[in-house]
């Protein structure tokens, strides 16, 4: 991409930025280079086991981009089901999707002693930055820490936006406080669709024999091979019970692979 039609693909995504109503779009894989200065170490805002997230600059507005890192062991079918739910969750208390990236590019790789053709992807996700980060942050016990009228909006917020992620027949499944994202006004955002699903309209559970998830927030039916929205459900409550009293009532491991 040249650098006239370099500049002309960041001020369409300034102006989405601007403007609530416009929808999510395909970015170039140069343009999330140029604006995260090529994916620097110090742009970098977080981190987990399968994404890096980077702040990229955007004239005098910030976004969030999620660059997938492992692509290798996962399928495209995935990164695609992301997408698809991204695109239909549009809510004040849902991070605002802007686009995504696919990109694949052949390279020649030393595989074992030999040179063979690889396949290079970039699956990347654009949000809109939230700069307070996550919830998980401000959760106390009641002798301090948020106020009471705060935490109150901060769980109807997250009831809100789950509401309308079941009217849309999706299921997060992974709703815990370090996916909630907290803005500069204190409103909550649920953000990290990685093992959401989509539903079709007539459907209300799904079965399936991989699982993920996040010790302490899930739901027993997840250890059947079962997932529903009462699975969300079931998160949304203990989340609810630490906010209200600071406290875990599970172990620290973070993440099953069930």
């Amino acid at each position: 991409m040249d650098g006239q039609i370099g500049i002309r693909y960041k001020v369409d995504l300034e102006r989405m930025l601007l403007d609530g109503s416009a929808e999510p779009t395909y970015l170039w894989l140069s343009l999330l280079e140029d604006i995260t200065d090529c994916f620097s170490d110090d742009q970098q805002i977080g981190s987990g086991g399968f994404a890096v997230v980077y702040k990229g600059i955007v004239g005098e507005r910030m976004v969030a981009v999620k660059k997938l890192s492992q692509t290798l062991d996962m399928h495209e079918n995935k990164f695609h089901k992301e997408v698809e739910c991204l695109m239909k969750a549009k809510h004040k208390n849902i991070v605002r999707f802007l686009g995504y990236c696919s990109d694949t590019q052949g390279r020649i790789a030393n595989y074992e002693g030999k040179f063979v053709m690889a396949d290079l992807r970039n699956w990347l996700l654009c949000f809109e930055y939230v700069p307070n980060g996550s919830l998980d942050k401000y959760i106390t016990d009641s002798s301090g820490g948020l106020e009471w009228g705060e935490r109150y909006q901060i769980i109807k917020g997250i009831c809100e936006g789950l509401l309308h992620l079941h009217e849309k027949h999706i299921l997060h499944l992974d709703l815990k406080p370090a996916n909630i994202l907290i803005d500069d006004r204190m409103v909550p955002k649920i953000a990290d669709f990685g093992l959401s699903r989509c539903l079709d309209k007539d459907q209300t559970r799904a079965f399936t024999s991989h699982l993920c998830g996040s010790q302490g927030y899930l739901a027993p039916e997840f250890y059947r091979g079962q997932v529903a929205f009462f699975s969300d459900i079931y998160s949304l409550g203990v989340i609810i019970m630490e906010i209200l009293t600071g406290e875990k009532g599970y172990p620290e491991d973070e993440y099953v692979r069930v």
